[in-house]
């Protein structure tokens, strides 16, 4: 545990001696322990929670959103192959298409308020939880399922009992790599028309010319993005605690 962290002691050590020993300009590199003074004085005048809170509430309603959708679908395209060949054309059309060259589409229909945020949030989060559950899927051993077809199980028994819980670890894999794009998409979305956010004090803090702040915004951005992850991570060992007791089992 101590070695990992070696990286990290060692990184902030040159990121700080790098600005005071003029070597960087502190005009460009603020050091962490400006950062962190910065952070203290967000907390001071309670505009942390403020951006934090905003920030929390769209990548998360666009992340649930993508996740639903991206299951949802995911398992209607693995479960059925005819389904799969007409919509997959347009799947792979849109799936090129980034969030951010879909900007003024957003804009135009959605509008500039909080729709068009969490709209571009879940576009970019909906990718790979959709294209996860359908690896899943496909991915289920038919023998599991031919087993239980021979000993008269339904569909729905089928579909619930043997191939959902078989997709898990892989439509997990996928929801926690759109909690990683949600954190991602969320700066871009902050800059249509946001007042509030942590992509907005970072983009705001740079054109005001306030680099501790900037800095602070960015390094909250990236604990965000380790505490969903690290929250999705436990979400999944909960959930799929019977993977853990099989491969003992084995």
């Amino acid at each position: 545990m101590a070695e990992r962290g070696i990286g990290i002691v060692i990184f902030l050590a040159l990121w700080e001696a790098l600005p005071r020993l003029g070597i960087v300009s502190e005009a460009y590199l603020s050091p962490p322990s400006a950062v962190v003074a910065s952070i203290a004085q967000l907390i001071d005048n309670g505009q942390l929670w403020k951006h934090v809170a905003a920030s929390l509430q769209r990548s998360l309603w666009g992340l649930l959103l993508a996740s639903f959708a991206g299951v949802v679908l995911g398992l209607l395209i693995g479960g059925f192959k005819r389904l799969a060949t007409i919509v997959d054309p347009v799947l792979q059309l849109f799936r090129q298409t980034s969030a951010f060259a879909l900007f003024p589409v957003f804009i135009l229909f959605l509008g500039i308020g909080e729709l068009s945020k969490v709209a571009i949030i879940f576009w970019a989060s909906f990718w790979p939880v959709l294209l996860s559950t359908v690896s899943g899927v496909k991915q289920v051993d038919r023998l599991l399922v031919n087993s239980a077809l021979s000993m008269g199980a339904s569909q729905r028994f089928i579909f619930f009992k043997v191939v959902l819980p078989a997709s898990l670890p892989s439509i997990f894999t996928g929801v926690r790599l759109a909690g990683a794009y949600s954190i991602t998409a969320l700066v871009a979305a902050e800059m249509i028309g946001a007042h509030s956010g942590l992509g907005f004090l970072t983009l705001n803090s740079q054109e005001t010319f306030q680099i501790p702040t900037m800095y602070a915004g960015i390094l909250l951005l990236a604990v965000l993005g380790l505490l969903l992850n690290y929250l999705l991570a436990l979400l999944e060992r909960r959930l799929l605690r019977w993977r853990k007791g099989l491969s003992l089992d084995d």
